[in-house]
């Protein structure tokens, strides 16, 4: 694209200073002022229709004439104060006019008449847009070509800086770098220096107006040392149904670079944005698929859903699973909110998150969502290694934090003993799920171990059978009857677990001691027992013990039986 069909003005449309180059007004002379000089100019309107009017005149030249000026020149003040920056005088100006400060002025030593000057302004304003245009749809044809072909993102970027002839990068919305063309190593100071100053420049752009052209910005960057201080930089948004996924950005070494280069780039780069942005909402979609394949897998290892052992080895080879690695699984509760858009993506970008808290060389870690749980299966060296426990422990701690710091709630993490190989993994996420479900009831937090729950562990094989469900039957039946049974079991949980202190279990629930006591009178009548009898106490806590259990193991089971 050579200087005639180049934008020559630094935002590639037509300026003052390019229409006074054009034969016509070779005779104009300059009286005052010279801002509006590189300002787009887009139209151009008669004073009298100027002035019957109250509307903007910004990108406006007034056309007069200088015996309009003579009877008129005191309204000059109100055309700087709509927005005016060029008056444009046909013929020898009055002598002795007071030009407002901020107004440009330009007399016309041989009258042209506003139809030859409107005429004019109007074929170079279309001309300018055309070429533009004709340029835009060049740079379309090119990388849209190339995204059909399948070409990916560094081919892409690859394009942007031949286009261009200069250094083209790709960031993310964090401002990483995903992918550039013309860089030096990415290691080195420069380099480094460069994407250090975009990344924190580009960030702040999303909030001050753009130029012109959609999402695409002009800025300078200064940043202390390599070959690229200081640098010019035209950046664009890649911006999708209303959402950001990065930004295109061509650097230009130097401060002043040549105006047409910067407009050629301003093309290029609103181009890019949508078409690059294409491409990366492609690849999300590809990620998004793998990751839900690999969420389905997981969820089968957990529950065993394999046809036979070479389904399974298979189908963990696909997703790069070592079946002979020892497994520690982890479970936790989503508690996000059902209402919004996409609660199931959001609920695998807190796996997500959770399974990158305490990186360890050499240890995966792989999330799905089953349900309201969280579900973390992360590698261990070898069961046997020392500090194992703690390592585990420390893991689910972790986990619980970062959670707690995401839902603003504490939360528990939950896992079961370690699994020596692949195979084993379900029998460790059923004994995370029921010790998940205990912590919910008992209002735990932090790491739980199926390990720290060794009563419920023993309890757990005689929930299932006739005299468990005959006990829990005699003993919560008359409860489950009475209209308010949920509150009485809490008020029953929170007195056995202190002990039968009558007081501490008030000041637990938050209520009066003879409200305690008359509740608990009352849930005696109902039960036929004194719950303040040791032995009656220890009945009613088993009771209540193999309730949960039953309850945590049906879940579990039905969440097995249905996948």
């Amino acid at each position: 694209m050579d200087d005639t069909t180049t934008p020559a003005a630094e935002d590639e449309r037509l300026s003052l200073r390019g229409l006074l180059e054009e034969p016509l007004l070779a005779s104009a002379r300059l009286l005052s002022g010279t801002d509006a000089l590189s300002g787009p100019v887009t139209w151009c309107l008669p004073w009298g229709e100027v002035m019957s009017r109250p509307d903007s005149l910004a990108e406006v030249a007034v056309y007069t004439r200088p015996e309009t000026l003579s009877s008129h020149g005191r309204e000059l003040e109100s055309l700087v104060a709509r927005g005016a920056g060029v008056l444009l005088v046909d013929g020898s100006a009055p002598a002795g006019t007071a030009w407002p400060t901020g107004l440009t002025v330009v007399e016309l030593g041989f009258p042209v008449g506003f139809t030859a000057l409107n005429r004019l302004l109007a074929e170079r304003a279309l001309t300018q847009e055309a070429h533009v245009m004709r340029y835009a749809v060049t740079v379309h044809q090119s990388l849209a070509g190339l995204l059909h072909r399948g070409a990916g993102l560094p081919m892409l970027i690859r394009e942007v800086a031949t286009l261009t002839s200069d250094v083209a990068v790709a960031l993310d919305v964090r401002g990483r770098l995903l992918a550039h063309a013309g860089l030096p190593d990415v290691e080195d100071a420069g380099t480094g220096a460069l994407l250090e100053a975009l990344a924190d420049a580009l960030p702040r752009l999303e909030e001050s107006p753009p130029a012109r052209m959609h999402n695409v910005h002009v800025f300078r960057l200064e940043h202390p040392e390599g070959l690229f201080a200081p640098t010019t930089a035209v950046a664009g948004a890649m911006q999708l149904a209303g959402r950001y996924e990065g930004w295109i950005v061509v650097v230009d070494p130097g401060a002043n670079p040549r105006r047409h280069d910067i407009a050629q780039h301003r093309v290029v780069v609103e181009q890019a944005g949508t078409i690059i942005g294409t491409e990366m909402l492609r690849q999300r979609s590809v990620d998004e698929a793998e990751e839900r394949a690999r969420g389905d897998f997981v969820q089968a290892l957990v529950h065993g859903n394999f046809a036979n052992d070479h389904d399974l080895r298979t189908r963990a080879a696909l997703h790069e699973i070592d079946l002979d690695l020892h497994y520690i699984v982890f479970v936790a509760p989503g508690l996000v909110d059902r209402a919004s858009g996409r609660p199931g993506a959001s609920m695998v970008r807190l796996a997500r998150y959770a399974a990158g808290v305490l990186p360890r060389l050499g240890v995966r870690s792989h999330v799905t969502v089953i349900g309201d749980v969280l579900v973390v299966i992360r590698s261990l060296s070898s069961v046997d290694t020392p500090g194992v426990e703690s390592e585990i422990s420390e893991y689910a701690h972790a986990m619980s934090l970062d959670l707690e710091t995401r839902l603003g709630q504490r939360i528990p993490v939950a896992h079961g003993r370690p699994a020596a190989g692949a195979r084993d993994i379900g029998e460790s996420y059923r004994e995370a799920r029921i010790t998940l479900g205990i912590a919910q009831r008992l209002g735990l937090s932090g790491s739980v171990a199926y390990n720290d729950l060794r009563g419920f562990s023993v309890l757990a094989r005689a929930t299932d059978t006739d005299e468990s469900r005959r006990l829990i039957r005699d003993v919560l039946g008359p409860l489950r009857a009475s209209s308010s049974h949920a509150d009485t079991e809490e008020l029953l949980f929170a007195y056995l677990e202190e002990g039968g202190n009558i007081n501490a279990a008030a000041r637990r629930l938050r209520i009066h001691r003879n409200t305690m006591i008359a509740k608990l009178d009352r849930t005696s009548r109902l039960i036929g027992m004194d719950i303040r009898e040791p032995e009656n106490q220890f009945t009613l806590w088993l009771a209540l013990r193999l309730d949960l259990l039953s309850q945590v193991q049906d879940t579990v089971n039905h969440e097995i039986v249905t996948r």
